[in-house]
């Protein structure tokens, strides 16, 4: 599995966003407001917004991923993201504040997500404001785009088995190093189970555009991602 683990958590969701439409849900931009509290504390948007913990968020649809010029707190994490494509939109944001660890491996976001579908739109809806646009709402490509990929609850239920997970994982572990060491690749060991199988899922879907990860992930079967994510996440 010769790819780094951004690229298996983010490998940009961007270029899927700009194919497909009309299943995001239609964010309330006062309730994005009140929402908002729980990113105040990080960052600004807004007139005179400045970078905090977080960078300023103003503009940022369209935006790659770790691109304001003059914040220097990026993690490693979000940089790679950025430098493996990853690009701000309605289903990025959406996947970054639903787990942001899940997204970006590494990175320094402590948030623990919004898993209200809803809320995310709704707080995704008050950004949009602040980025080109804001009067296309929901008609603009940032906000008509589908969350990511969603598997039916057979395929969630499959139980890996991680004996065989082990027998599948030579390849992958030819990149990513069994004993977790992180040396610019980083390890996926102990990566939640359902995390791994959603991720290997949008790979097989051509969701998520890494083309050495669709083709591993084309060829792997349900059972067989099943069985990778127990035994990656059975590691310490």
């Amino acid at each position: 599995m010769s790819v780094r683990l951004s690229a298996l958590i983010v490998a940009a969701l961007t270029s899927a966003a700009a194919a497909q439409e009309d299943t995001a849900p239609l964010g309330d931009t006062d309730r994005g407001a009140d929402l908002w509290r729980l990113c105040a504390g990080c960052h600004q948007v807004g007139e005179g917004a400045k970078n905090r913990v977080g960078p300023q968020l103003n503009g940022v649809f369209g935006r790659k991923a770790a691109a304001v010029e003059d914040f220097t707190r990026y993690s490693e994490g979000i940089q790679r993201a950025g430098n493996d494509g990853l690009v701000w939109s309605f289903r990025t944001l959406d996947a970054y504040l639903e787990n942001p660890k899940a997204l970006v491996s590494g990175t320094n976001m402590g948030f623990r997500g919004l898993k209200d579908p809803q809320d995310r739109a709704d707080v995704i809806a008050y950004l949009r404001i602040y980025s080109d646009n804001p009067q296309n709402i929901p008609e603009s490509a940032p906000t008509a785009v589908p969350r990511e990929v969603e598997l039916a609850p057979e395929i969630l239920a499959i139980v890996g088995d991680p004996a065989y997970g082990e027998y599948l994982s030579s390849e992958c572990q030819t990149c990513h190093q069994r004993d977790g060491d992180n040396d610019g690749i980083p390890a996926i060991n102990n990566w939640p189970e359902e995390d791994f199988v959603i991720a290997m899922h949008a790979y097989k879907e051509k969701i998520r555009p890494h083309p050495v990860m669709q083709m591993m992930a084309s060829r792997l079967t349900d059972e067989e991602i099943a069985a990778l994510a127990a035994y990656f996440g059975g590691l310490d």
